[in-house]
């Protein structure tokens, strides 16, 4: 299997790595350009640039990447006697490539004709995906993923709990009387960066209505989104699609500059 066959597989599988290329060399080094080596959170998993001290700092560089989520890439310039502490004195520019190493948490509750086409959206972006439904025969029509889990449940609010702090949750069950329990529970449990319920205004006024009638604070009718979706397109379920994962997009990249608004 080619370098770039094997990191494209651990990419689909989810798994966080680095790719390290060899782009230029100066003097006396151990390895050419174009030299490559692939590094999971286990240690080097393939390939190499070079062997010995380069590549052991370039490798802790890789974890130190892996271990602090630090989704970026970047351009080192080592000088062999000075920086890696090799008495040849040559000069090395490697480049690193991070990918699944801030993972996006994405849970759909829902597997109707909108999550029909938001689902395989979501699952060819850089997630990690869980839809969830009582109902496995809708369940079974969305496409497998490697970064999508499936997930049969006969008490959808139950699985609240489960779900990580930073999870991205969208509701888009049956109708508003099997939304409605999930949110409350969220609501009086949990605290997500995104939430947000499939509707429209009429239904989110409806909503307020219930938040109010179970005794929650005021500020609760605020914390979700309802209408889901930015302002765009029609209501065709591809479009709604769309229009939700545009402004799941937003938030994410608003959260990670750090405008919170």
């Amino acid at each position: 299997m080619t370098f770039f066959e094997t990191l494209n597989d651990l990419i689909a599988e989810g798994t966080p790595v680095v790719a390290v290329t060899v782009v230029d060399v100066v003097g006396s080094v151990p390895n050419d350009r174009g030299s490559k080596m692939i590094v999971t959170r286990d240690g080097l998993h393939s390939g190499t640039v070079g062997g010995g001290r380069i590549e052991r700092k370039a490798i802790d560089e890789a974890l130190r990447m892996l271990s602090e989520g630090a989704a970026n890439t970047h351009f080192v310039n080592w000088q062999l006697n000075r920086d890696v502490g090799m008495t040849c004195g040559g000069a090395v520019k490697l480049y690193f490539e991070a990918f699944n190493v801030a993972t996006w948490n994405i849970a759909v509750f829902g597997a109707g004709h909108i999550a029909q086409a938001l689902v395989p959206l979501l699952s060819s972006l850089d997630c990690r995906l869980t839809c969830l439904d009582t109902r496995a025969e809708w369940l079974d029509r969305i496409p497998d993923s490697p970064r999508l889990t499936k997930a049969l449940s006969t008490d959808l609010a139950g699985e609240v709990a489960a779900l990580p702090d930073d999870a991205f949750v969208v509701l888009m069950t049956m109708g508003h009387a099997t939304d409605k329990p999930i949110l409350l529970e969220i609501l009086r449990t949990r605290r997500f960066p995104f939430l947000g319920v499939i509707g429209s205004r009429a239904k989110a006024n409806i909503l307020k209505q219930d938040i109010d009638d179970a005794g929650l604070p005021p500020e609760a009718k605020d914390a979700f989104f309802c209408p889901v979706g930015l302002s765009i397109g029609s209501n065709h379920p591809s479009e709604i699609a769309i229009a939700i994962a545009a402004q799941l997009l937003q938030v994410r990249d608003q959260r990670r500059t750090g405008n919170r608004d």
